[in-house]
């Protein structure tokens, strides 16, 4: 550390990188976890366990840089900035970069300039219009599907088409309160959050809490082994990425037949995520947690469906309606937040750029009308993991800056058709699974 000049006064401590990079609190429990946003160094040692945010997700910028995921993740920031007076250290030293030197200076502040340009031409600006429509044609559909059962009975294509209907709404609902909880609908945070409930909670029965927890650090460091909780699949169920799977291989480690991945995957991915894992884990999450108010709006969800279909169907008819639903709407949850991932770069954190982080770990999927339905515009991934907070009505007026920007810095910017980017996912299953084996055998 720099000390003050003589006669200094309250001059801020001075700090260079290779102090705060040895503040990322692994290792000793008590060990510090400082961060820097622009420039000036914060010691969130004891306050990270109490970041609105989440633990975690602050603590996986400890050590490092965290200008941008700041910028990316909160709406009133010079509110946030008040609570953060009380964290502040000091400042990095004068003849210090405001960023890590191993860092691109060039393609970071090309960045931060395409974030200057985003907020001046409105981008983050959302349509109220827009997202009632989206929440209109939610209701509707959840309506149609009680009606057909009750104007048709409860025959095998009423059934059917009903579970269709109910799984579309479950999906769609999937995707709103993606929105919310990504504080993309309102100006105000608390009016995202207490619509989100409503969202997540009454309309699909689960908590918002729980979402955040994860979501926020998918965010924040996307396929991070060990920092981002939608690539813990690995390695129990799944060896994933080239990197993470040879030294799984090299390691002599076997939890499952990796070489055969892309075929189990059919039978313990889409169809049974939701209703043999979300389905329970979430109820465990709630209570262990205690997070009652979640538990409360979930509990809404569960009464009103059963209120309304027990006496169309009976005990038998309601169970096999709501399992066929978690199953449709977990078949179309996995396929599409897969499609983007796990064919991308997955590897430990190297603690590189917000943009390059995001574009080595993301893909988009063209733009259709049915795509940016049927996906809630995460067709979009790249422009959303840039952009959290931006509406997603507005992705493709920025994909060309973000294009532009990739071309110039030699990043790839990778965009495919939807079937191709389902495809991937079992092709890059299968690359990954022969890896494996090639490295547990030979390595």
């Amino acid at each position: 550390m720099k000390e003050p000049e003589p006669g200094a006064g309250s001059s801020p401590r001075r700090f260079t990188w290779e102090e705060i990079g040895l503040r990322t609190g692994r290792g000793h429990p008590q060990q510090e976890r400082w961060l820097v946003i622009d420039r000036k160094v914060y010691d969130i040692s004891q306050f990270y366990r109490r970041h609105p945010g989440g633990a975690r997700v602050i603590s996986h910028y400890a050590g490092q840089d965290a200008t941008d995921p700041f910028t990316a993740f909160h709406l009133d920031k010079a509110l946030v900035r008040k609570y953060m007076k009380s964290l502040l250290i000091g400042e990095l030293a004068p003849d210090q970069p405001s960023f890590e030197p191993s860092k691109n200076k060039l393609l970071l502040e090309d960045f931060r300039e395409l974030r200057t340009t985003v907020e001046r031409m409105g981008l983050l600006n959302p349509s109220h219009l827009f997202f009632f429509l989206l929440l209109l044609h939610i209701l509707l559909l959840d309506a149609a599907a009680w009606l057909t059962i009750w104007y048709f009975g409860s025959s095998l294509l009423p059934f059917l088409f009903s579970a269709l209907l109910l799984g579309t709404v479950q999906a769609q609902a999937g995707w709103l309160q993606h929105d919310f909880g990504h504080l993309s609908v309102f100006s105000k945070s608390k009016w995202n959050h207490l619509v989100h409930k409503f969202v997540i909670g009454h309309l699909k029965g689960a908590p918002a809490s729980w979402w955040n927890h994860l979501h926020f650090q998918h965010h924040a460091k996307p396929n991070c082994f060990c920092k981002d909780p939608d690539v813990n699949m690995h390695p129990l169920f799944f060896a994933l990425g080239k990197t993470l799977s040879v030294e799984l291989g090299k390691k002599k480690k076997k939890f499952m037949p990796y070489n055969h991945q892309h075929k189990y995957f059919f039978i313990i991915g889409p169809p049974a995520l939701v209703p043999l894992y979300f389905q329970w884990y979430i109820f465990y999450f709630a209570v262990q947690r205690r997070q009652w108010v979640d538990l409360v709006w979930m509990l809404t969800f569960y009464v009103r469906f059963f209120l309304t279909y027990l006496p169309l169907l009976g005990a038998k008819g309601l169970l096999g309606l709501f399992l066929l639903v978690r199953f449709i709407e977990s078949n179309w949850f996995v396929w599409v937040t897969q499609m983007n991932h796990i064919p991308m770069h997955i590897d430990y954190d190297k603690n590189v750029d917000w943009f390059t982080t995001q574009l080595q770990a993301t893909c988009n999927v063209h733009q259709s009308l049915f795509n940016d339905w049927f996906s809630g515009h995460l067709n979009f991934q790249i422009e959303h993991h840039l952009f959290p907070t931006m509406p997603r009505h507005n992705y493709w007026k920025v994909a060309p800056l973000v294009k532009s920007l990739c071309a110039k810095h030699g990043v790839e910017y990778q965009s495919k058709p939807l079937f191709t980017a389902f495809a991937d996912i079992v092709h890059s299953l299968k690359d990954s699974g022969e890896l494996w084996l090639d490295a547990y055998l030979h390595g």
